[in-house]
């Protein structure tokens, strides 16, 4: 079968697999993560087709990364609140009409900025994934409420869990592990959002990359 991947990676293909922290102490998910390792296309026998784009967006300082694939959008963090003009840019050049899915890696200003001003302001949200932990940030307050005003779904990812993106694109979660999601949600508990990042690995066919968010430490294998 065909198969043929449109990729804007250039270098940061490489800096996406081994992503350092980012600067700063600032602390700010229709659902389609299925616990476990099996995804939704795999338990239905689905081979990959037509194409995947991951598109790099041009947005200054933080990260947004885009994935297209014939049945679905997909967003990955949302810039910084100072690059929010550059991310509305960006969407409109790459003709993004809905976000299936958002996912924010970590509840840091440089990865969730967007989230209000554009993302939910501009285009109909499918579900929105995060690391399953509260945050006391206000912009992580504010796009919460949005969420339950606009009854957009939301779930919190953690290892194990593997979403479907449609044609046989999957992504498999790594991280935050169960335990940590747990203690993050206990009163009192001190949090690390780096560390605390969604980390998984999307595949497509022969094709796989990783998406680390900021995580600085990897205790669990990938494999």
């Amino acid at each position: 079968m065909r198969k043929r991947i449109g990729m804007i990676l250039g270098l940061f293909l490489l800096a996406m697999a081994f992503l350092t922290g980012c600067g700063g102490n600032s602390s700010a998910g229709s659902s389609g993560a299925s616990s476990g390792s099996g995804s939704a296309a795999a338990a239905n026998g689905a081979e990959p087709s037509g194409n995947l784009t991951i598109r790099m967006l041009n947005v200054g300082q933080g990260d947004a990364i885009l994935i297209q694939t014939a049945e679905q959008t997909v967003l990955i963090d949302t810039s910084d609140l100072d690059e929010q003009e550059k991310l509305r840019n960006e969407l409109k050049k790459a003709g993004v009409k809905k976000i299936d899915k958002l996912i924010l890696t970590h509840p840091h200003a440089d990865h969730i900025g967007g989230v209000e001003g554009v993302v939910l302001k501009d285009y109909e949200v499918g579900a929105v994934y995060d690391d399953g932990m509260p945050s006391n940030s206000k912009i992580y307050i504010r796009y919460m409420k949005l969420l339950k005003q606009k009854n957009i779904a939301h779930q919190g990812l953690k290892a194990g869990d593997t979403l479907d993106f449609g044609n046989g694109v999957t992504f498999k979660v790594f991280a935050p592990s169960a335990e940590l999601v747990e203690k993050g949600t206990t009163k009192g508990y001190k949090h690390d959002p780096n560390n605390e990042s969604v980390v998984g690995r999307l595949t497509f066919g022969a094709f796989s990359m990783m998406f680390t968010g900021d995580a600085e430490l990897m205790k669990r294998r990938v494999s």
